[in-house]
């Protein structure tokens, strides 16, 4: 099966991917593992993108979707595979259905965790972390013993600027704004999965798993 993982910053989309990958045994390809790859490969496209990342640039969409056509080639994706991070745009999932055509295959399904945006807010703002080791923490989800001090060797907890509420809010409205366009292509494909990523983590991949087993 041809999946594409997609979700909000904190929607649970990572624990999902590793619950998929293990039970229907296909790769989990991130848009960071290909062009790590094609950088250790040492090919043309690899080199392309790596002088782009080396100057701080965004690789462009040819330079992507060529890495893409070559990571789906391998035979580890004969048997489908788990896109996650790709496509980001309109314009590249225009283009993978493209290369998807000219390789004789399609997209099962574009699976959507969905949560709404106050939850998630709840969820990124309330991470706290431990300056010294590193340790994360959540104030709801995963407090330590005694509030705002680390289990492990007792450094008072800190929030990253990047889980400010003012912070968080802006990368979802941002987030949002970049792949609603995505969600509605595929919704009017007839390939979009909505799964309710608001209940619990097994629940989430049940919800999943019920829809992946009419395709296996």
């Amino acid at each position: 099966m041809n999946l594409i993982l997609m979700g909000l910053p904190g929607a649970g989309k990572g624990t999902q991917a590793e619950k998929i990958v293990e039970k229907y045994q296909i790769p989990h390809i991130s848009t960071g593992d290909m062009f790590r790859l094609a950088i250790k490969e040492g090919t043309e496209l690899g080199q392309k993108a790596k002088s782009y990342m080396d100057e701080g640039a965004l690789v462009p969409d040819e330079v992507t979707i060529g890495i893409v056509k070559d990571r789906l080639s391998k035979e580890d994706c004969q048997k489908g595979f788990l896109l996650d991070g790709f496509p980001r745009t309109l314009a590249q999932a225009e283009a993978l259905d493209e290369l998807l055509t000219d390789m004789n295959q399609t997209i099962d399904y574009v699976i959507h965790v969905d949560v709404p945006q106050e939850d998630l807010v709840e969820r990124l703002t309330g991470r706290r972390i431990c300056p010294k080791c590193g340790a994360t923490y959540h104030v709801i989800f995963n407090p330590p013993a005694k509030e705002g001090i680390c289990d492990k060797d007792g450094e008072t907890l800190i929030q990253r600027e990047d889980d400010q509420p003012g912070t968080v809010k802006n990368r979802l409205k941002v987030n949002l704004e970049q792949t609603q366009p995505m969600l509605d292509y595929y919704a009017n494909k007839g390939d979009l999965a909505t799964i309710n990523g608001s209940q619990e983590i097994d629940q989430v991949f049940n919800e999943i798993d019920e829809k992946l087993r009419n395709i296996s």
